[in-house]
């Protein structure tokens, strides 16, 4: 059996009766629906590949994110399995270097007799545990743990910048606040097969007409609960300003060098803020480059936090949450920004292996 208890809170000893646990009670949506997307990939009613497999592969990648708690939490009911190699090795592109995917990785599974909702299941685990390492992290951090130093530098990360898709369309090459459209490398899954409650779902959230929703609708159950998680997130009042969680959301996308998540978060940090400028030049550090530079004392402690928590390993310290509450960010706002940062390792590393970005002539 699966636990159904508050999986996080257990791991990361929080105290019923702390301010941070206080914090999750007020935005209960997204404590109840990212324990609801941990039990739609590993409880006892998720069906798309062998428990096992789905267990061995998260303590793997909980392992890669250095939180020992969460992988022996995985472990207990982990097993081998002959496609375990094979998904192993997905899952570390997705942990270490998700801009680095291409469709060849994808058709490689697909040779290897994975089917294309197995695939969509794996990266939605994979990118899963990347969110849920962070948000141990963060908690912990928010509660004063110290966590173990790490070394990586927290910095831009590299994009691609080839000049066109693999199906030919124009591609962007910069970061930018322009819209952009999105396509995959395997087959949405078409309207017609989803059930009339399934689509009344995709309809309910706006999902019908998107192909990367249609995609991961091939696994519903995780996409439901994921959806949820997002809005519990960003669309709560109080806390931290929207702006400052799109902030958050833009700068995981530049560490994780996603251009099509930063297109779309950078503009709504942008157009709430009424900072488009201070957002240009977050978007403009080159690779290797510390993101808060030349922002405002708030915005520097905010990016500093989120592009040490978007590390991988995360490289986050409680001097940055120190900083944090000198900018007058409470606890409800430190929790806003280690969720919004943290959902973002989860979003980019789907867009990122799952398919890719593209524009049209001559807007970039």
């Amino acid at each position: 059996m699966t636990d159904h208890h508050d999986l996080l809170a257990t791991l990361a000893e929080i105290a019923p009766d702390s301010a941070l646990a206080q914090a999750r009670q007020q935005r209960h949506a997204a404590t109840e629906h990212t324990q609801g997307s941990y039990l739609a990939l590993f409880g006892d009613d998720a069906t798309i590949l062998p428990r096992a497999l789905r267990f061995a592969v998260a303590r793997q990648v909980a392992e890669w994110h250095q939180q020992p708690e969460l992988a022996q939490h995985y472990a207990r009911h982990a097993g081998d399995d002959p496609r375990l190699a094979d998904a192993t090795d997905f899952a570390e592109r997705l942990t270490f270097r998700p801009v680095s995917a291409t469709p060849q990785h994808l058709i490689a599974l697909q040779q290897a007799g994975w089917s294309d909702d197995e695939i969509v299941t794996l990266a939605q685990l994979v990118a899963f545990i990347a969110c849920q390492s962070r948000l141990l992290s963060g908690y912990r951090l928010i509660q004063a743990q110290a966590q173990p130093e790490q070394k990586t530098p927290a910095v831009a990360g590299h994009w691609h910048t080839q000049p066109h898709t693999h199906s030919g369309k124009p591609a962007p090459v910069v970061f930018t606040q322009a819209p952009l459209g999105w396509e995959p490398w395997i087959a949405p899954k078409p309207l017609a097969d989803f059930s009339a409650d399934q689509q009344a779902i995709l309809a309910r959230f706006g999902h019908t007409d998107s192909d990367y929703f249609r995609l991961l609708g091939r696994n519903l159950p995780v996409l439901e609960q994921r959806t949820l998680t997002d809005k519990g997130i960003f669309y709560t009042p109080g806390g931290l300003p929207r702006a400052e969680r799109e902030l958050a959301a833009t700068v995981a996308s530049k560490v994780n060098g996603c251009i099509y998540c930063a297109s779309v978060h950078a503009r709504k940090a942008s157009q709430l803020a009424k900072q488009p400028d201070a957002v240009e030049r977050l978007l403009a550090v080159s690779p290797g480059q510390p993101l808060e530079q030349a922002q405002s004392p708030r915005w520097q402690a905010e990016i500093a936090f989120a592009a040490a928590l978007s590390a991988t390993p995360a490289v986050a310290n409680v001097a940055q949450i120190n900083a944090l509450r000198e900018q007058g960010l409470d606890t409800l706002a430190l929790l806003d920004l280690v969720q919004a940062t943290a959902f973002f390792a989860w979003a980019n590393r789907l867009m990122l292996t799952l398919g890719e970005p593209f524009t049209q002539e001559n807007l970039l």
